[in-house]
């Protein structure tokens, strides 16, 4: 299809899901819902995860129809969604990054980014510094065909998409954000001593892990400008969809705004995965890369003027929610909940962290609007 799509011949994929039962399942979340409470944090913890993994059992359930729309929604947000401590919203910022390139676009024509490491080149490198890191063969990285992403992190396995070319840039991006955060994270919750269950991801945490990795590309110079653009366009083709475009629609929009055949054909699949492909109806979890990295970045600002690092260290110890850390701090002090083994490497450099921090903290009292007008009244 790809193929037929690059030479211009247009149809809508036939795709045909297998319904699971998972009534069962959800009977048993209900019951830990229940039990679990709001006595204290770790129950809060227990019935809000118990909670996220009904509602995807029931979006699961519907999987095929527009059924699927609503709960991914509740679970991811929809781009108009107001940001934290803003009057903006996701599509806002969305729109903002988005143009932003563009017009930065002829400016970096001459940038030396070029895709020519093959996903097995990559996969030798990436599995080598990962032995450095972790120790050897902690993480496993393998190349996977049929991966619709371009990478997938777990705790003992990062898997990369076969027969595409990768920069330079999606090396560093897929370290900091796949290893250094998703497997990290993992790798650390898998060491708990009581909270087992911190080692693996749930629907109410993908906004934060989310958040934080690509937090983290920002942090280690890992990202640039293309990469907020690729993010951002998916929340814009999300909406879309919503609104009726069909997946020929927002392939062909994707592809207008400079994405590759196979890149287009690809960034479509995410947001139409397991809903009909003739618009009105989206998967919404790449909604939450944008929020979630404006979170993460206000939280880790928070806690520098409040001088609470400790928090941000209690953040890669497991899969855990911005709110779980605060909640569950008493377990961090008394030992039940273990700080983590392991750290990013930008972590480990607290100095230099607060120093980023600081100077973002403080640069945020400069109104750019009176700038530019002292600027222009001078003449310099």
């Amino acid at each position: 299809m790809i193929e037929a799509y690059g030479k211009g011949e247009y149809t809508l994929p036939e795709v045909s899901y297998k319904k699971p039962d998972l009534s069962e399942v959800r009977k048993e979340l209900v019951a830990i819902e229940s039990e679990a409470g709001d006595s204290d944090a770790l129950g809060s913890y227990l019935r809000r995860t118990a909670e996220s993994w009904r509602v995807a059992a029931e979006m699961l359930e519907a999987v095929g129809t527009d059924g699927v729309t609503a709960p991914s929604i509740q679970l991811y947000g929809r781009p108009g969604d107001a940001i934290s401590g803003s009057h903006y919203s996701n599509l806002d910022a969305a729109r903002y990054f988005v143009e932003l390139s563009d017009e930065l676009g002829a400016d970096m024509a001459d940038d030396d980014i070029t895709t020519n490491i093959s996903s097995e080149v990559l996969r030798k490198d990436l599995s080598t510094a990962l032995d450095a890191f972790f120790g050897p063969g902690v993480i496993a990285v393998e190349v996977d065909n049929d991966l619709t992403a371009k990478a997938a992190a777990g705790a003992t396995r990062i898997r990369l998409r076969g027969g595409t070319r990768f920069s330079r840039y999606d090396r560093h991006q897929l370290l900091n954000h796949e290893a250094f955060v998703h497997s990290l994270t993992a790798l650390n919750g898998r060491a708990q001593p009581v909270l087992a269950s911190l080692a693996r991801t749930s629907p109410r945490v993908t906004a934060t892990q989310e958040g934080l990795a690509v937090f983290a590309e920002l942090m280690s110079g890992a990202i640039d400008i293309a990469r907020l653009k690729r993010i951002s366009l998916r929340i814009l083709a999300i909406d879309m969809a919503l609104n009726g475009a069909d997946f020929v629609e927002v392939y062909r929009f994707f592809n207008r705004c400079g994405q590759s055949v196979a890149d287009s054909f690809h960034s479509a699949q995410r947001v139409f995965r397991g809903v009909p492909l003739t618009g009105g109806s989206a998967f919404a979890k790449d909604n939450v890369y944008l929020s979630g990295l404006m979170d993460v970045h206000t939280f880790f600002r928070w806690a520098l003027k409040e001088r609470r690092m400790d928090l941000l260290r209690y953040l890669f110890a497991g899969k855990l929610t911005l709110g779980d850390v605060m909640n569950m701090e008493p377990y961090f002090q008394s030992g039940a909940l273990a700080a983590p083994r392991w750290l990013p490497p930008w972590m480990q450099h607290v100095h230099g962290l607060a120093g980023k921090l600081a100077f973002s903290l403080f640069i945020n009292r400069v109104r750019m609007s009176k700038v530019e007008a002292e600027t222009l009244s001078s003449g310099s």
